[in-house]
């Protein structure tokens, strides 16, 4: 008889862990035997239950999904680890070639059977020959820093600036325009939605069907026409950012305006 997997559940958002909790339920063969919101707590409870395999939001307060992989690593934990994210489609194939697994939000029922299917022939191998949680670890580290910079072409060179220093990102025609500090050039990416994927969705907000902004990097909202805002920005130019209808209810929401 197959044995029972036991398996966490780590995400600092709720309903993400209700939602992965009640599909895992109704699976046969393995159930949730614990729930963390954070990294802290997500370490000490796998310590103490010992999990076949420990489901991990990539993004999380104190410490991040990879970060608690690798001190699964560094401990020798016996325990699997499916990361799972609402990260976009463009890196998903580079992990589906990995031995652990990588989930998108929202997750999907076959999609998780299979993660499961995988994570169970895991636990029936040998548990020596298992590096595939360490080429991910290393995999997802180099991506974080390619994601944390950014190329800008200011006049006839490509300067590299940190995306947390980005201020905002805006189109005219087939041109994408970005401040960034003391720096204003033009980006590359074809798109706003191609540049977007390459920045954490947390802290760059589409506020505009043509602009993008970093909302650490708001100077001033000002009340616009017809209850909406206008964004002053802290560029050197203190340029204006027109924020839509829908933003601006998902501005007020965040901000307790």
């Amino acid at each position: 008889m197959t044995p029972e997997l036991k398996a966490v559940v780590v995400d600092d958002e709720q309903p993400a862990r209700e939602e992965l909790c009640f599909l895992l339920d109704h699976m046969d063969g393995i159930k949730v035997v614990g729930q963390a919101d954070n990294g802290v707590t997500a370490l000490t409870l796998i310590g103490d239950v010992e999990p076949h395999v420990a489901f991990l939001d990539v993004q999380m307060p104190g410490l991040t999904g990879f970060e608690v992989a690798q001190v699964l690593i560094e401990k020798r934990s016996p325990s699997h680890v499916v990361f799972v994210t609402a990260y976009d489609q463009y890196a998903i194939d580079a992990f589906d070639v990995n031995a652990v697994d990588y989930l998108l939000k929202p997750v999907e029922q076959a999609r998780l059977d299979l993660a499961v299917q995988r994570i169970r022939q895991r636990v029936s191998a040998d548990p020596a020959a298992d590096s595939g949680i360490e080429r991910l670890v290393r995999m997802v580290a180099d991506r974080q820093r390619q994601r944390n910079q950014l190329a800008v072409k200011v006049n006839d060179r490509f300067l590299l600036v940190q995306a947390e220093e980005i201020i905002f990102a805006s189109v005219e025609g087939d041109t994408i325009h970005i401040a960034a500090g003391q720096v204003a050039g033009t980006s590359n990416y074809r798109t706003l939605d191609e540049l977007q994927t390459r920045l954490d969705p947390e802290v760059f907000w589409r506020v505009h069907r043509s602009h993008l902004v970093n909302i650490n990097k708001i100077k001033e909202i000002v009340p616009w026409f017809s209850r909406n805002f206008m964004l002053r920005m802290r560029d050197a130019k203190g340029s204006e950012i027109p924020v839509s209808r829908s933003q601006t209810k998902r501005l007020r929401e965040y901000l307790k305006l």
